[in-house]
């Protein structure tokens, strides 16, 4: 699948976004792929992941060491 192709794929707000000021990001599952959008502007730019690219950032985050607040 391209990540251009996204009809039919199922986004889900991330349960970390900030709900209230509209900041919210988006994540799809595909077979290959984990995409990620601004809820803002589902039509702009997404990020594409491997699944293992992905459970490294996550866990990076999970961990601390992304914080830009540290």
């Amino acid at each position: 699948m391209s990540t251009s192709d996204v009809s039919g794929i199922r986004w889900r707000k991330s349960s970390r976004s900030a709900h209230q000021g509209g900041e919210c990001v988006e994540v799809a599952d595909t077979t290959s792929t984990i995409m990620v959008r601004d809820s803002k502007n589902p039509d702009g730019p997404r990020l594409a992941f491997t699944p293992t690219a992905w459970q490294t950032f996550t866990n990076n985050i999970k961990a601390g060491r992304l914080d830009a607040e540290g």
